[in-house]
């Protein structure tokens, strides 16, 4: 696998201590300085027309957007790396519903390199999986559920965490009740994975996987600190029917209340770009 040639890379702050094979792949990685509060970046592949799931559910794999694209795959677990948890939406899981959110699960020829990284930055052996429904609709059975390799928790609603205990969430899976759908909102998400971090951790690092409709509600209350998007060379195309999703959903922005970026990163792969906004 070739490295990312990097076209654009202003210092942001400190380097993060990344082994060699890290390194020689992505080049330097740095974050602001952001004493005291959790630090959030998301991490998406989109079509040149803004497409970024195949079906009108959001559901299909981001890899079919990027069409495979071994570089995206590594830089995703680079991400994954460095976070100390990861939070997807329940169509996420769904989509992916024997996948567990570690960084090794979505590059394995990288998980050496990828555990001395979170060695070095003294991170637990995983990051916390995090799983946000508003009914509670996901499958208990799902290997995330039922596995030592990660702590999972799920944020859902009350009724939510009733119809997942009804269908026999295991004990070893904390679920995090909020009073309504409307509650499920990233404040609150956040509110409900700092108690579950290490103590000394209140400047975590936390990445968001998507759906659009949960990055829609980052973006709306103004929690998304970054954002790490891979612009595959593909036009994906929208017909008459009920539209492919975009980036972001459930929220209007613009022209009101338009969130703007500024370009902190452009790295190529051939055709793949991967660029690196923040907010």
């Amino acid at each position: 696998m070739g490295a990312l040639e990097t076209l654009y890379d202003p210092v942001l702050g400190a380097d993060l201590p990344l082994p060699g094979e890290l390194a020689a792949l992505y080049g330097r990685l740095q974050f602001p300085e952001h004493a005291g509060r959790p630090y959030v970046i998301g991490n998406l592949a989109s079509t040149l027309d803004g497409v970024v799931a195949l079906d009108t559910s959001g559901r299909s794999k981001s890899r079919e957007i990027s069409g495979y694209h071994e570089q995206d795959r590594a830089v995703m677990g680079l991400l994954r790396a460095v976070a100390d948890a990861v939070v997807v939406g329940a169509g996420t899981l769904r989509s992916a519903p024997r996948h567990i959110w570690t960084a090794e699960r979505i590059y394995r020829p990288l998980a050496g390199a990828y555990r001395a990284a979170r060695q070095a930055m003294r991170l637990a052996e995983a990051p916390l999986n995090v799983f946000v429904t508003a009914r509670g609709e996901v499958d208990v059975g799902a290997p995330v559920f039922h596995t030592d390799e990660v702590r999972s928790v799920i944020v859902t609603t009350v009724a939510g965490l009733g119809r997942l205990r009804e269908r026999g969430l295991p004990a070893s899976v904390q679920g995090v009740a909020l009073p309504d759908a409307e509650a499920l909102e990233a404040h609150a998400v956040l509110g409900a994975i700092a108690p579950l971090l290490a103590s000394d951790r209140r400047d975590a690092t936390i990445l968001v996987e998507g759906g659009p409709r949960l990055l829609g509600s980052f973006c709306a209350q103004g929690r998304l600190d970054e954002l790490f998007l891979t612009l595959a060379p593909q036009i994906a195309g929208r017909d008459g029917g009920p539209q492919r999703p975009g980036l972001v959903a459930g929220v209007l922005l613009a022209p009101e209340h338009p969130l703007w970026g500024r370009l902190v990163g452009v790295k190529r792969s051939e055709s793949h770009l991967f660029l690196r906004y923040v907010f």
